[in-house]
Parts: structure tokens; sequence; C-alpha cells
């Protein structure tokens, strides 16, 4: 049995909060590349902060939770036991574009210039698949905060031809 790692809540809003952060510069950065203002970069990156995690809440709690798109169900076809890949890849491809559209307004509003905001939009849709590839990597690489689960042997007494026992091993999950 392959070793298996989970995350612990603490590890995933330690996780979140380190995505926003990274995030929120990148968006900051862009800005000041873009408008060639501080100010006004720290205005569009602050504000999105606030804009971001009240969208994504209902990203995921009024659209995703009632879309049954790419859902797995139990056998009672009510509990839902997990989602398929596409799920995740339309619910990533959703929020992206909530997310840049949110940034594009945001730096409209900030900037009066609707051309500037644009470009920080689109721009950020490329350097943000890009961190979160990069934020995604280094914390798979964070052992802090997994629930490591770990084969071990087990022996036990089974009855072999003849009526004669001997010792086999397997191995049994074990929860570190």
């Amino acid at each position: 049995m392959a070793n298996r790692a989970q995350e612990k809540s603490v590890r995933i809003v330690v996780k979140a909060a380190s995505w926003r952060i990274f995030a929120t510069c990148d968006t900051i950065l862009l800005s000041y590349i873009i408008t060639g203002h501080p100010v006004t970069a720290l205005k569009i990156g602050i504000t999105e902060v606030f804009t971001k995690i009240f969208l994504f809440y209902l990203h995921e709690r009024y659209v995703w939770t009632n879309i049954k798109f790419g859902r797995v169900y139990a056998a009672d076809g009510i509990t839902v036991t997990g989602d398929k890949h596409i799920r995740s890849i339309v619910k990533g491809a959703s929020w992206r574009f909530f997310g840049t559209l949110d940034t594009i307004i945001l730096a409209w509003l900030w900037t009066g210039n609707p051309l500037a905001a644009l470009k920080i939009g689109v721009t950020e849709v490329i350097t943000k698949i890009a961190l979160f590839w990069l934020h995604e990597r280094v914390w798979f690489k964070i052992k802090w905060g997994q629930a490591v689960t770990v084969a071990q042997p087990v022996t036990k007494k089974v009855e072999a031809e003849g009526g004669i026992s001997a010792d086999e091993t397997a191995e049994m999950p074990l929860a570190v």
C-alpha cells in the first residue's frame, strides 16, 4: 500500500492565506508595472483581498454547491462521494473568469482607465496560473500539517493447505 498524505485544517488555512498574500502581491506588482502608480496599485491589491474572499465564498457556497455537474454519488443517489477531474477543471476556469473580472472592475474603478484595467486583468490570467502552479509545487514539498498514512507490516496466522498454519505478512495502513 502506498503512502498517502492528507491535509489538516490548519495547513489548509495557512496554505489559503499564503496564496491570497502571494496573489495579492502579484496584482499589486502588475498594477504598478502597468499604471506606474504605486498608490493606485496598492488600492487595487488591498481592495481585491476583500472582494476575492467574498466572491470566492459566493462561488463555492451558492454556485458550485448547487451544480451537480461532475459529482460522484453513492448508491443512494444523494450522498456526494467525490468529484470528477472535469468538475475541478471547469470550477477552476469559472473561478479564474470571475477573479479576473473582479480585478478588471477594481482596476477600472481605481485607475479610471479601462484599457489599463484590461491589461492588468489579461496579464493576471497568465501570471496567476503560473504562480498558482508554483505555489502548489512548493506546498507539495512542505510536509508540515500533513497527516501521513504509511504501510505497516502485520503478521497473522492463516490456514495453509492440509491444515498447517503459516504466517502471512500483509501491509496495513497506520496513521502517523
